[in-house]
């Protein structure tokens, strides 16, 4: 087994945990975040795959962002059992739709261009669009906007057939993993809202 191979199952497996993490909205998925973007920015670059070595950048800061909106963040309204206030899952509203919109098509056409021009990228409009929409999807999930998990439905299943075309398949199987994740995770948030609603 190469180390290579090594490198992307352990990233999977940290990703697999982020992902659980998530769904159970467990504010650690952050430093499990961190941790298995380090191992996907190795990961991508021997891929080719630059625009997701970036998204990995942009991860990991947004891993300490969320952390301490989660944590401390002035958005913490909703009161748990524990009796500790904690960040509320919410929809998004439609102003901050559009406006999220615009940013994705902008981030888009940016990250399109980039890669046609400077980079020798195998897919530049499949990895440009599941970076734009994955920058805009992580700020949501920072601010648990349950909308979040529709684009991540989208990235996952785009990527899934990204990642099998380059041949990483422990990373293919994982956004797999990751489509059907952001169904059962949108349930899941979805039932603190009715509960809010009740």
């Amino acid at each position: 087994m190469s180390i290579e191979l090594i490198i992307e199952i352990i990233g999977a497996l940290l990703a697999l945990l982020y992902l659980w993490l998530e769904i159970r909205q467990r504010s650690a998925m952050w430093v499990v975040g961190i941790i298995s973007s380090l191992f996907y920015i190795y990961i991508f670059f021997q891929a080719k795959f630059y625009a997701d070595v970036a998204l990995q950048g942009y991860y990991i800061i947004a891993g300490i962002y969320g952390l301490v909106l989660w944590q401390r963040g002035k958005f913490r309204t909703h009161d748990t059992p524990s009796g500790k206030a904690k960040l509320a899952v919410s929809h998004t509203p439609l102003k901050t739709t559009v406006v999220l919109a615009v940013i994705a098509l902008l981030l888009f056409g940016l990250f399109a261009g980039a890669l046609q021009k400077y980079t020798d990228s195998p897919v530049p409009y499949g990895d440009a669009l599941t970076t734009a929409l994955s920058v805009v999807a992580t700020w949501m999930l920072a601010h648990k906007f349950i909308e979040q998990w529709w684009i991540w439905l989208v990235v996952n299943a785009v990527s899934v057939g990204l990642y099998v075309w380059r041949g990483l398949y422990p990373t293919a199987l994982l956004f797999f993993c990751y489509a059907v994740a952001s169904l059962l995770g949108y349930y899941s948030w979805r039932k603190e809202i009715v509960k809010k609603t009740l």
